[in-house]
């Protein structure tokens, strides 16, 4: 399998998908809830991050992910899905609607949105520390934009670690390697959707969030006053109780 993936527990089926902040072990502390919910719980790194190098040729981390589910013999699972995550989960629900039960939207990415001017200049900043080979002021631009007010130190240096790591590999990658996108069609999905957004992040996120019950057949905004953008690791016991409410809702175990 190309992907670096850990999978545990029985019942439905249940995909963990990861921010480009981070890695699958940014679920820790949901995993185990959700195991003991009832719920067969897989999470995976996408190409570039955690334990996935990336290949010499252009790669989908929406066919990566589904390529998962066909060898786990999974054909149909939740997704709960952070901000790029978030992306590549409503790729999957519109080319696959059939393969996705319910989606859990944490400050989530959508194919096509044009960034603001603000997202745009941390793109900019960003690769500009790169390219001069300072990773670790890259990695602490990362730190300071996107977590939020309630993230202890603990959690501020796994993500330090989990977005260094990210960043050499990437740095390292072969000729050839990169993300080949497609175009989707919101229209055809069908899965219900929490989309979730935090008060301290930025503004493309929060409204990406606000737009998605419009876009989707079956989708509602919750609004986190306390959230940045990356909440199941700032607050994770209270995202942990909305995601495990939202699946007894939409994906009952047992």
């Amino acid at each position: 399998m190309a992907l670096a993936y850990d999978a545990a527990g029985d019942g439905p089926a249940l995909v963990l998908l990861h921010s480009a902040v981070c890695d699958r072990r940014m679920w820790d502390p949901q995993w185990p809830a959700l195991v003991d919910a009832g719920y067969r719980v897989v999470r995976c790194d996408f190409r570039g991050f955690g334990g996935t190098p990336l290949p010499d040729r252009l790669h989908n981390d929406a066919e990566d992910a589904l390529d998962l589910l066909d060898a786990l013999g999974i054909e149909q699972a939740a997704l709960i899905a952070s901000s790029y995550g978030g992306r590549v989960a409503v790729e999957i629900a519109a080319r696959c609607p059939d393969r996705v039960s319910a989606m859990a939207l944490l400050c989530a990415g959508l194919p096509g949105h044009g960034p603001s001017d603000e997202l745009r200049a941390f793109g900019e900043r960003e690769a500009a520390l790169l390219e001069a080979g300072d990773i670790a002021r890259a990695v602490e631009l990362n730190v300071d934009t996107w977590l939020g007010p309630d993230a202890d130190q603990t959690i501020r240096q796994e993500v330090r670690g989990m977005q260094r790591h990210a960043f050499e590999v990437q740095l390292a990658a072969p000729e050839g390697a990169g993300r080949n996108e497609v175009g989707i069609d919101l229209s055809a999905i069908k899965a219900p959707c929490l989309a979730l957004s935090g008060g301290h992040d930025m503004a493309d996120f929060r409204q990406i969030a606000a737009r998605l019950p419009g876009l989707l057949a079956d989708a509602r905004h919750l609004e986190l006053p306390w959230a940045g953008h990356l909440p199941s690791l700032e607050r994770p016991a209270a995202v942990t109780d909305l995601l495990t409410g939202f699946l007894r809702e939409t994906v009952p175990a047992g």
